[in-house]
């Protein structure tokens, strides 16, 4: 998003976005209670929250989720000698519930035959905040191994195991200085804590993370907003070989129609800069992925009617 600003605001002299980096909850109760102009969540607004509803309410018109930004989820880890790991749903899912506590656990080793797994101690960590991040990751597992991972998923974080840290960064930054940890953050923060990421087989064989594997996964999912909500539903049990499936969107919640009409000019043309096929190519630079062509033409489309 600075990357975005600072763009923007070079190509539009005289205007200025404020935009503050909180969590995905903090976005969307900024933007319900009408404190900004539009909201960035990794999750679309909750019908069973009233999300939507409260959101159509502050707008005075309908409120929608345009994805934006491809923002795949890493599993770091911090383990010497081990830059080849692969993982796969229920070895994941067993790790971050605490089931799995050792490296070389035999569940981990029959899937990464030939690595040489040393016998420390898993240190998990995982988001405190509320968090869309966690949502997707919570999703994901639920979805591949529901016996293991009971819990509904939501933004917070329902597992005991390990270490609560605010935020991604911080997460990354703990990873960093602790031999033997495992977390899970938006890839952008892996690649800037020079952090190992793991591959991972949903059962079509490992995949690693990349540009391409994340868009081959994202374009296969289906729109399940209605009009022009563009809430998107991914498919985190498919199977598809190339395709990393621990992925999340980010979202803009936006207003179809602003009660000022300058700030939805504003809110408009930021937005229409930001969904430009331009500004997409600057993303896997920065650890994210740029929208599918299938779904970026419905976003520039939406963007268009804003008013």
């Amino acid at each position: 998003m600075t990357t975005f600003i600072t763009a923007y605001q070079k190509a539009c002299a005289g205007v200025t976005v404020n935009y503050t980096s909180t969590n995905s909850g903090q976005g969307v109760s900024d933007f319900t209670a009408g404190k900004i102009g539009f909201g960035g969540s990794d999750s679309a607004l909750n019908p069973a929250k009233g999300e939507p509803a409260a959101a159509t309410k502050a707008c005075g018109s309908t409120a929608l989720d345009i994805p934006m930004v491809t923002g795949p989820i890493a599993i770091a880890y911090n383990l010497a000698g081990v830059s080849n790991l692969t993982l796969n749903p229920t070895v994941l899912t067993q790790i971050f519930l605490g089931k799995i506590t050792k490296w070389n656990d035999p569940a981990i080793a029959k899937i990464n035959s030939g690595v040489t797994l040393p016998s420390t101690a898993i240190s998990v960590f995982f988001r405190s905040d509320p968090s869309g991040t966690s949502k997707n990751f919570e999703t994901y597992l639920q979805a591949n191994d529901p016996t293991d991972f009971t819990y509904t998923p939501d933004k917070p974080w329902p597992g005991k195991t390990g270490s609560g840290e605010n935020g991604s960064a911080k997460i990354a930054s703990s990873l960093k200085s602790t031999p033997g940890g495992i977390g899970y953050v938006e890839w952008s923060y892996a690649g800037n804590n020079s952090l190992s990421v793991a591959k991972i087989d949903n059962g079509a064989g490992a995949v690693e993370l990349t540009p391409a594997t994340v868009g081959a996964f994202v374009s296969s999912a289906a729109v399940v907003g209605t009009g022009d909500d563009l809430s998107l539903k991914l498919d985190y049990a498919a199977k598809t070989p190339g395709a990393y499936p621990i992925d999340l969107v980010t979202y803009e919640i936006v207003c179809s129609k602003y009660k000022d009409a300058a700030t939805g000019a504003l809110v408009k043309s930021f937005l229409t800069f930001t969904s430009s096929a331009a500004q997409q190519a600057t993303l896997p630079s920065q650890g994210y992925a740029p929208l599918p062509a299938s779904v970026l033409t419905k976003v520039q489309a939406v963007v268009a009617k804003i008013s």
